[in-house]
């Protein structure tokens, strides 16, 4: 079983082609050796725990998204097999046993991210503000607290010295403390923004960097505390693993994919990185095609354009799920309730608009305004585009999702727990058509709109002026891989932060005619063309 499903989409109408190559692992996170030396790598957005062969690249679904397992940041191997997992935004600490059976160690545990093992021993971190360090009793009892005070906890591992060192994201600072308890250390200060330790087999200390330049800092314990920088271009570094040879390999939470780093830096793709998402899709005026990638903005290169299938990062910033090309601006909406509008010339960002409910969804209007599915409210607003003054267009709506405008600025906006797309007239919801399954992404081209509906994977057009609907496309990759039922989706937030953001299929209409589509049942932005049909 594959990590990301795979599609086909099946139309004699369109000929579909990637802008770039599938990703077989949607994020990973945290990461470690099983007994059967593979790589187990927890996939937090995905909701599963997949096993990479490090020497092939394959990819096996070991922890699925219907169990009970929720959002997995990170994972450690107990002496006799088990598996013990961190479930962030429920805040649960699972035991998976050596024949695949499921044990609750504790749900005391607020946003549980850092865990590792000590031969039979468990420990996990909380990733918060005045965040605990905490032994755990898979066989029963009180969990004890060896520390708080940390600054965002994260992966951790014991060093040689027998410590247990772990990262303060926020002050920038590696910590160590014994785990039997004692009084925290600080080992290292101003280190780039440090989000997992980790030791090598001959015990020396490697710090991860969660920024765009995928920094290792290497630090002497034995010495004087000096550092060596090894920089790896991995975006969005998260987690490691050391195999027996000392081999390095590395995740990445922004991209997904496995990657062996060499100490002189060099990269080797293990599995292939590429979108963990994509959520919403927009292209400009000049063609460029921009993907929400949930952490970052991205673009995809297509090899028939030239490209090498790769994906470029535009800006690696949490979180991007709606977005729409303005002229030389890009406006995006972030489900934890902020809509920005970022600008790739200067690399800045301005605050449209913030502690909106789940906006989703974004247009523009030709007068600057943006439109906004609130889908958290059932409502569209708009936001002025001098002053971000937020106004009310409609109300009252089910579950709205994406937005957008016609030739005249009519506004339609797709409903997935209606089945609907629905014209806005005057602040009233006009069924423009109904069964459509569960329409996400929304885009007007000409006298067509086209949406893509998730729950059946297919491409409905309907016509603007009769309301007629029919299937453009099938056996899209988007949305869940068939025959998947996951459990109930994690929450929003956990404990005032972000949590999961629901998944989206976002869809544009670019200047040519064709039609971008957010295939995030793999990873990929799919070009429609209309197929040349003399």
């Amino acid at each position: 079983m594959t990590g990301r499903s795979s599609g086909r989409e099946g139309s004699t109408r369109w000929q579909a082609r990637r802008l770039n190559s599938p990703n077989p692992l949607c994020g990973s996170n945290g990461v470690a050796f099983g007994p059967d030396g593979r790589l187990y790598v927890a996939q937090f957005l995905a909701g599963q725990i997949s096993a990479v062969d490090p020497a092939t690249g394959d990819v096996e679904v070991v922890v699925p998204p219907d169990g009970p397992v929720r959002s997995p940041d990170d994972l450690a191997f107990g002496a006799d097999g088990s598996m013990y997992i961190a479930d962030l935004v429920p805040g649960r600490v699972w035991r998976r046993g050596p024949e695949g059976e499921y044990s609750l160690v504790s749900d005391e545990v607020k946003v549980p991210n850092g865990i590792t093992c000590v031969g039979d021993r468990l420990f996990v971190n909380e990733m918060r503000m005045n965040g605990r360090l905490l032994e755990l009793f898979p066989e029963g009892g009180d969990p004890v607290v060896l520390t708080d005070g940390l600054a965002f906890g994260n992966a951790m591992q014991l060093g040689p010295d027998g410590c247990l060192y772990y990262p303060h994201m926020i002050s920038r600072q590696v910590w160590r403390i014994p785990p039997d308890g004692g009084v925290p250390e600080v080992v290292a200060e101003d280190v780039h923004d440090p989000v997992a330790v980790r030791f090598d087999q001959g015990g020396v200390l490697h710090v991860l960097s969660r920024g765009p330049e995928g920094i290792v800092t290497r630090v002497d314990l034995h010495g004087g505390g000096s550092r060596s920088l090894v920089t790896s271009g991995v975006v969005g570094l998260d987690n490691a693993a050391f195999d027996a040879e000392n081999r390095m390999f590395v995740s990445s939470f922004a991209s997904g994919g496995i990657t062996e780093l060499h100490p002189d830096g060099r990269t080797r793709p293990v599995v292939p990185r590429g979108l963990d998402g994509p959520y919403g899709v927009t292209v400009d005026l000049g063609g460029t095609v921009y993907a929400a990638d949930h952490y970052r903005v991205a673009r995809p290169e297509q090899p028939a354009d030239g490209g090498s299938g790769d994906v470029t990062t535009e800006i690696l910033q949490p979180f991007f799920h709606g977005i729409t090309a303005d002229g030389d601006v890009l406006h995006t909406t972030s489900q934890f309730g902020t809509v920005q509008t970022y600008d790739p010339a200067t690399g800045t960002t301005r605050i449209r608009a913030t502690g909106l409910n789940q906006p989703l969804g974004i247009a523009t209007r030709a007068d600057g305004t943006l439109l906004v599915a609130e889908t958290g409210a059932g409502r569209v607003v708009a936001l002025d585009g001098t002053d971000d003054t937020v106004t009310v267009v409609a109300e009252g709506l089910d579950h709205p999702v994406d937005v957008a405008l016609d030739a005249d600025g009519r506004c339609y906006v797709t409903d997935d727990h209606r089945g609907a797309v629905l014209r806005l007239d005057d602040g009233e919801a006009v069924p423009l058509a109904e069964g459509l399954g569960a329409p996400q992404g929304v885009t007007v081209h000409g006298d067509d709109l086209f949406t893509v509906d998730t729950g059946h994977r297919r491409l409905w057009s309907v016509s603007l002026t009769t309301g007629q609907a029919r299937v453009e496309a099938e056996d899209l990759a988007v949305g869940v891989p068939p025959g998947t039922t996951p459990g109930p989706a994690p929450a929003l937030f956990t404990h005032g932060l972000p949590g999961v953001a629901a998944r989206f299929a976002g869809l544009t209409a670019g200047p040519d005619g064709s039609l971008l589509l957010s295939s995030n049942g793999e990873g990929t932005v799919v070009r429609l063309s209309p197929a040349d049909t003399t």
